[in-house]
């Protein structure tokens, strides 16, 4: 599905490569400043490499802006949620769905079941403007709504638990186990280093100064990265 092949960003990725495969649930971890958001923002298109090459669905993507890449199925989650002034949470979301093959197979549920995935109340928060009234948790689950109602081939989360304080991490992970079986096809990439999270992936990359050190099952990269991430 994903191809990263040798790709470097000015001196903080260094020749990364990995791929990630239809069904996969791969997390990418490291120490703070090893490049992982970094890494996603690249394979997003949110920043270009400068070495390397990006494929998905086995069509390079290196040249291709966010954009395009989102047009071909790929969604992703800031770690520091945006906000757009005179857009409400349901614009949001139905423009988020707009191109998504379950939404559009069943649309009398509307939007409000995104909102209900997260833990917000759909009558409080569709009409509202996304803007700084909404606390940076608040921003954070819609923008995760907003990512699933893409219903994307490859969905990338970066550091999805940041500023979640209301919302368990319990439900996170029951979320992203529900985004597994609802959608074997996809794939999710997940930027994290919390426990709970690496517990349910199928691979876990480990990234150090911009290199990937090391990579495998949960059972045996847990044991390996113990409680040095930090």
């Amino acid at each position: 599905m994903l191809q990263v092949k040798e790709v470097s960003f000015k001196g903080i990725l260094k020749g990364i490569s990995f791929d990630v495969r239809p069904g996969e649930l791969v997390v990418i971890t490291g120490p703070n400043g090893s490049g992982k958001s970094t890494l996603a923002k690249v394979i997003m298109g949110i920043e270009k490499c400068d070495g390397g090459e990006l494929l998905f669905g086995g069509e390079t993507i290196t040249e291709k802006d966010c954009v395009e890449r989102a047009r071909m199925g790929l969604a992703f989650s800031f770690q520091q949620p945006v906000r757009f002034k005179g857009l409400t949470v349901r614009d949001l979301l139905k423009i988020a769905a707009s191109g998504s093959e379950a939404f559009l197979e069943d649309e009398t549920k509307g939007v409000d079941v995104f909102l209900e995935k997260v833990g917000l109340e759909p009558a409080l928060y569709l009409d509202r403007e996304i803007n700084a009234s909404l606390s940076g948790g608040e921003l954070k689950r819609i923008e995760i709504a907003s990512v699933l109602a893409r219903d994307a081939i490859l969905s990338i989360f970066d550091e999805p638990e940041a500023g979640i304080d209301i919302w368990s991490f319990d439900n996170l992970v029951k979320m992203f186990k529900e985004m597994r079986k609802k959608n074997p096809k996809r794939a999710i990439m997940i930027i994290s280093h919390q426990e709970r999270i690496m517990k349910i992936a199928d691979r876990i990359i480990l990234l150090e100064n911009g290199r990937i050190s090391a990579q495998g099952a949960p059972e045996q990269m847990m044991a390996r990265i113990g409680g040095g991430l930090k």
